[in-house]
């Protein structure tokens, strides 16, 4: 066990390591911040002093040494835009976006997995072919697509929610259901082949044959079996929720991290992305930590073979 988190560790340090000289490097060689900062109306002063101010005018191995030593200490920079930390920029918006993230993923969780659950039991029928059309139909549809169609339908047709913005839980329902509804599409698929793949092993008929309830078949055999490959894709989903919810936020002026994002890439506000990269980036690699570990809850021989 202490070697198997050990090679996790190193794993994780080493990719966090990648993606913050990835965003270092790429963000430099894509153009000059200062000029995208100041505008077309700056002064080669103007510039000059900025650039000096900022350490821009080092040579790049410099500024990435100098870079990696503040990160290695907590310090992510200050925010070229507006003077302030970049770690409480974030902050701020950490919150709203840890609010939709979660509403919409126990979205999906109450709606796919039940819904797959349930195309699994009546394969071939007419509730299976409806629920795996919906779930495609949810599944193909962009987030800026079904987040256009919803604010068309409920904000300026029915007029029952608000198209953008915060306030209330009514300003909640639409980004939830855009990145939700996706995310449970996708759900309703993997649990429903998960499922059948449980459903037609040798211990399924025996326990059939044994006169074993239906009830308690699903409940004590074939859900925890079909539960691995599902947490493997609960996983997936969480990461993908980060990565949506910055095309969700910005569709309904959400003021989380993802729309954050898009304001500091436009800007090139350099601290704030390296930070919010290196953020999204943590979140996807404490995603798949959770996951390993309910391997070794739901099965355990995985947990032996650690």
């Amino acid at each position: 066990m202490a070697r198997f988190w050990s090679i996790k560790a190193v794993r994780t340090i080493l990719t966090l390591w990648f993606v913050v000289t990835f965003a270092f490097v790429v963000l430099r060689l894509s153009g000059d911040p200062v000029q995208a900062l100041l505008g077309p109306d700056a002064t080669n002063d103007e510039i000059a002093h900025f650039t000096e101010l900022w350490g821009l005018d080092r040579p790049l191995p410099e500024q990435y040494l100098a870079y990696a030593g503040r990160i290695a200490v907590g310090d992510f920079g200050v925010s070229y835009r507006d003077g302030r930390e970049a770690v409480d920029l974030i902050g701020e918006r950490v919150p709203w976006t840890l609010l939709l993230g979660i509403t919409s993923y126990v979205l999906a969780i109450l709606v796919g997995v039940p819904a797959g659950i349930i195309a699994a039991l009546n394969r071939g029928r007419l509730i299976d072919r409806l629920i795996m059309s919906l779930a495609v139909f949810g599944f193909a549809l962009p987030y800026f697509f079904s987040g256009i169609l919803l604010i068309l339908l409920f904000s300026l047709t029915l007029r029952w929610l608000p198209s953008s913005g915060t306030g209330g839980i009514e300003h909640l329902i639409m980004p939830a259901l855009t990145l939700g509804l996706f995310h449970a599409g996708a759900l309703a698929r993997f649990t429903r082949s998960a499922m059948l793949d449980v459903l037609s092993k040798l211990y399924m008929r025996a326990a059939a044959a044994k006169g074993v309830p239906p009830a308690r078949r699903i409940l004590r055999h074939a859900l925890p079996n079909a539960a691995i490959p599902v947490v493997t894709i609960l996983g997936l989903n969480l990461g993908q929720l980060v990565a949506g919810a910055i095309i969700v936020e910005v569709v309904f002026a959400w003021p989380g991290v993802g729309r954050l994002l898009v304001t500091a890439v436009t800007s090139r506000d350099l601290a704030v992305v390296q930070a919010l990269v290196l953020l999204i980036a943590a979140t996807m690699i404490v995603a798949n930590l959770v996951v390993d570990l309910l391997y070794g809850v739901l099965d355990p021989r995985i947990r032996a073979a650690r």
